[in-house]
């Protein structure tokens, strides 16, 4: 459905509800709140003031979300501490940052971590730091702290009126439609044991560690839709799920999602579908890794400018809070920002470097926190889990920000709904241009949707629901569209040039945590060998 039928749909039921027995009550309160759109805009048309101060430091790092925070984490822990992390945000972690109320702290977007694989080693080793992993970072299934591991029931799904368990619709779903699930399932659990001659696996985690066999390549050339269609997978449940998973991780339908990155999603990984979550989402991670940074970070810090020399590179740096610009001076530079940012940014930027760019597409992202006076009820089927999905919706469901909580008495809550715009192409956005920046900048319809939204399994959550704070993300991830991930697009960003290491999940592909960790940590390992710093390798 389209967002404009849906919100005509919204009007439509609110009419019919002050034609009734009483007008329906004022939206409850709440922010708006994002990126700093308004800042990172001005690099259209930039008339950023001269720098008047110059600092200079070994490396400097662009970009504070996990990409940069890694690199810093990396570089900090290999005992190099002159650096600089130049974040344009007031506080760093990009879309693992959080928000928080009297109630409960809550997620502004990334909310879980699925149990890394064994090629994860720079997260494994992250994890066993901060004391969630526990024993050998290097062993097959190590051990957890259960304060992190998602407390059971983890998640349903609400369809025909009813909440069942897990995500694999069954209600209603005849024996032929099974059998494709599970010839489906048979399928992955295949693609997860086999190895290539090089020993690697088809889907691996990191992507870079992946099989280059030819056959599972040339999955990134159609949809994963297309894909399912073509090896005689039919069945509407597969394919919802299909879609389901590719808005979830990519912020795209899979009738656009590649296929190697649809099958990516469902292969890569051997937890059994635990996660680790906790109130704040993912926040705990980019704050453990930012304890690497302390005295070291430059918020509120706009770089708009990059030349880039034979022996060093210049950032010019806009300081919003002081409304004035530095220049920054390092022997070494690490790229932790958005790629499609390098064309408004560096003086110079490499033909390479445009032409890989080219093409690429962003999802934008709504993250509504809302703040419930109660548990919203179960009227039918299995009761409320961390992720509550819904089968017809354009939204991916709500997550309970105090499910890890244990406590018996239920009270006050704070659920989180997500919504990926996977529906707004990059041609559709440049189409309706400030249309879209309206729409994005639009509190009231936003908690309209929310609310028309979760009042299907709970008509009292306009009672129960206290305020609505609306958090959004006009370019919150790169979508795998076919043919961007194994096209060679890729690869000026992965290989990087003297000076210069590009560290954010955009590199990969696939904006996932333990991509832009890797990402991080390896432009940070390829900075300590320029400079002569002796390391132990993460990867």
């Amino acid at each position: 459905m389209r967002r404009r039928d849906f919100l005509v749909g919204v009007s439509a039921a609110g009419l019919l509800t002050a034609c009734g027995s009483k007008a329906a009550p004022p939206l409850p309160p709440g922010t708006l709140s994002g990126a700093s759109e308004a800042l990172g805009h001005r690099l259209r048309k930039p008339d950023f003031p001269a720098p008047t101060e110059t600092r200079r430091t070994t490396v400097a790092i662009v970009g504070g979300g996990i990409g940069g925070l890694s690199a810093a984490w990396k570089l900090a822990r290999s005992g190099l501490d002159d650096f600089l992390l130049l974040e344009m945000e007031s506080e760093a972690g990009g879309n693992s940052r959080a928000g928080g109320n009297e109630i409960s702290a809550h997620p502004l977007g990334a909310h879980y971590l699925p149990l890394p694989p064994r090629e994860a080693r720079a997260t494994r080793q992250l994890l066993a730091e901060l004391g969630v992993l526990q024993g050998d970072p290097d062993a097959a299934h190590p051990s957890y702290d259960e304060k992190y591991l998602c407390h059971a029931p983890q998640e349903r799904l609400y369809t025909n009126g009813y909440w069942q368990d897990g995500l694999w619709p069954t209600l209603g779903v005849p024996q032929a439609e099974r059998a494709q699930y599970a010839r489906f399932q048979n399928y992955v659990a295949e693609l997860r044991q086999q190895r290539d001659s090089a020993g690697r696996r088809p889907f691996a985690l990191p992507l870079a560690l992946s099989s280059r066999d030819p056959t599972i390549l040339a999955l990134d050339r159609i949809t994963l839709r297309d894909w399912l269609l073509r090896e005689g997978y039919t069945a509407p449940g597969l394919h919802w799920l299909a879609d389901y998973a590719c808005r979830d991780d990519y912020g795209t339908a899979a009738a656009q999602t590649s296929a190697w990155a649809g099958l990516h999603y469902f292969a890569c990984r051997d937890g059994e579908g635990q996660v680790l979550t906790a109130p704040e989402g993912n926040a705990w991670l980019a704050r453990g890794l930012a304890r690497a940074t302390t005295g070291r970070v430059q918020p509120n810090a706009l770089v708009f400018r990059v030349e880039q020399g034979r022996k060093e590179s210049i950032c010019d740096v806009y300081l919003a809070a002081e409304n004035r610009s530095i220049r920054v001076v390092s022997r070494e530079l690490i790229w932790a920002a958005p790629l499609f940012l390098i064309p408004h940014v560096f003086a110079a930027p490499r033909p390479e470097w445009l032409a890989g760019i080219r093409g690429a597409e962003y999802a934008p992202w709504i993250v509504a926190n809302l703040t419930l006076s109660a548990a919203p009820q179960t009227r039918a089927g299995h009761p409320l889990a961390w992720d509550n999905v819904l089968h017809d919706s354009a939204a991916l469901g709500y997550v309970v920000a105090t499910h890890q909580q244990l406590r018996y008495a239920p009270g006050p809550t704070v659920i989180t709904w997500y919504r990926a715009l996977q529906e707004e192409s990059a041609s559709r956005q440049r189409q309706r241009g400030a249309s879209l920046r309206e729409l994005l900048q639009d509190r009231d319809s936003w908690a309209k949707e929310v609310l028309a939204d979760l009042s299907r399994p709970h008509p009292e959550i306009r009672e129960l629901t206290t305020r609505i704070d609306i958090h959004r993300h006009a370019h919150a991830m790169i979508r795998p569209l076919p043919g961007r991930l194994w096209s060679g697009a890729r690869s000026s960003f992965e290989l990087g040039r003297p000076g210069i290491q590009f560290a954010h999940a955009d590199v990969s592909g696939l904006s996932l945590f333990e991509e832009a960790n890797h990402r991080g940590v390896l432009a940070a390992e390829r900075t300590l060998t320029r400079l002569g710093v002796s390391y132990a390798s993460s990867l």
